[in-house]
């Protein structure tokens, strides 16, 4: 498999774990409880009656078998983890740091793409100041007046603009090296089960092996 089939089966093999742990997190699937309705000491000729109370899950007589399972997958993961490492390790570029790198790349990107589509401004903002007068009576009091504001950007736009050319051209770059990465990597790990699998068929396939 590829380094994408392999994220992808480490995404399935995830998946299961959880379900194979949410079903052992469940007191109900993991204790047995039964009622006894002690009939007989109130009504000498009835009987009392044992009832099971039923289970939340399925794999209610298979829990000890859910637990392997679950540290089988565990088992899986590591060997996946172990492949993939290595298989990154034989490509020509560091393929975690440029992840990192190219996000960063973009996040910056859209921060100058916002800069540089600011554009210089001017509008008047009714009543939007205030002002102290003395009226007729020599009496000191505030009155409002309109105000004009002008914006106007406070960098080089030519600087912004052609940095954020030359970022979105590095991470485009870098992107098509990753995805090129991911289809032609070999990753030494067979699937011991498919990856569209369900969680019963993946689980019969570990009973059955």
């Amino acid at each position: 498999m590829n380094l994408k089939e392999a994220f992808r089966f480490q995404n399935k093999l995830q998946t299961l774990l959880d379900e194979a742990q949410a079903i052992l997190g469940v007191d109900a699937n993991v204790t047995r409880v039964e009622n006894t309705y002690l009939r007989h000491k109130v009504m000498p000729e009835a009987e009392d009656e044992t009832v099971l109370v039923a289970p939340e899950t399925e794999y209610y007589e298979q829990i000890t078998d859910i637990a392997r399972f679950l540290l089988y997958l565990l088992e899986e993961k590591t060997r996946l983890y172990a492949a993939i490492r290595k298989a990154k390790d034989s490509l020509d570029l560091d393929m975690d740091s440029e992840v990192s790198l190219n996000a960063a790349r973009q996040s910056i990107a859209r921060t100058f793409k916002r800069m540089n589509d600011l554009r210089n401004s001017e509008q008047i903002l009714s009543n939007g100041g205030t002002g102290y007068r003395f009226n007729a009576e020599g009496n000191q009091v505030t009155y409002r007046c309109d105000v004009k504001q002008v914006t106007t950007i406070n960098y080089d736009r030519k600087v912004i603009r052609a940095a954020l050319s030359a970022l979105n051209r590095k991470a485009d770059e870098t992107s098509t090296r990753l995805d090129l990465c991911l289809v032609t990597s070999t990753v030494d790990y067979a699937p011991p089960f498919d990856v569209n699998a369900s969680f019963a068929e993946a689980f019969e396939t570990f009973l059955n092996a």
